[in-house]
């Protein structure tokens, strides 16, 4: 599998607070972690790296017999975002710059071509196959409801003055239930995981024409990025792609 994983802090905030990684063990499962953190001055980027590092330990200290059956990845996920939502929420309260922060976070683990994805907040998950754009996961927001209850049309989401008013997110409550979902990847798919300073600026026809034409697919990655800075990049922008494609 070829990746590429970019995180720019955009033209407008004075700190970056997205977190990307993938990381790769010796008995090949994958772990593609983002996390944009929340909270302005109450320390988003506290929040995002303490997702990212902690799952990254988490991932590296679990026996390949914990990934024997899709349900024991799912109680592995389940058991990680739990555990990583109940010490950023502890930090949080222990520490006062600190109060109230909260990160987003998208967790897709990979054994070979199938992929389980745990995903709580706003950031998303694209997949890219067969000349068709899905898009994978479903926002906690605020106007993500309203569009679904079909209070508000697609047009009038893209500038609510709610838009970024998250309902949930790790490290704001005590406990968090995520929502899992599960796909396998062709020969010729992309998995295209995103912060919403790339999603709120790109729409998903302008995604596959960066990532579909053949260049390699980190051009693909600072190209995406590079757009979305040129739409005004008023937010972080933070994404990992992924592919089966053989890339040039």
């Amino acid at each position: 599998m070829n990746f590429t994983v970019e995180s720019d802090i955009g033209l407008k905030r004075k700190i970056n607070e997205d977190r990307a990684a993938f990381f790769e063990r010796p008995d090949h499962f994958k772990l593609a972690i983002l996390a944009d953190g929340m909270g302005g001055h109450n320390a988003g980027d506290v929040a995002s790296e303490m997702a990212i590092t902690e799952m990254h330990r988490l991932f590296k200290l679990v026996d390949a017999e914990d990934f024997a059956s899709k349900q024991l990845k799912l109680d592995w996920l389940r058991n990680a975002v739990s555990h990583i939502n109940q010490k950023i929420y502890q930090y949080s309260l222990t520490h006062e710059n600190c109060k109230g922060m909260g990160t987003t976070m998208i967790a897709a683990l990979l054994d070979e071509n199938e992929c389980l994805i745990s995903h709580v907040g706003d950031s998303r998950v694209y997949h890219f196959a067969d000349e068709e754009v899905k898009l994978v996961t479903r926002d906690h927001s605020y106007v993500n409801i309203l569009l679904e209850n079909g209070e508000i049309s697609e047009e009038e989401a893209l500038n609510h003055p709610q838009k970024n008013f998250i309902l949930k997110a790790l490290g704001t409550e005590i406990s968090i239930e995520p929502d899992f979902y599960e796909l396998t990847l062709s020969n010729e798919a992309y998995l295209l995981i995103c912060s919403d300073g790339l999603s709120n600026k790109l729409t998903t026809t302008e995604m596959a024409t960066i990532i579909t034409p053949q260049i390699s697919i980190e051009e693909k990655g600072k190209k995406l990025v590079q757009l979305a800075n040129d739409r005004g990049g008023e937010d972080n922008i933070s994404l990992i792609l992924m592919t089966t494609v053989q890339e040039v």
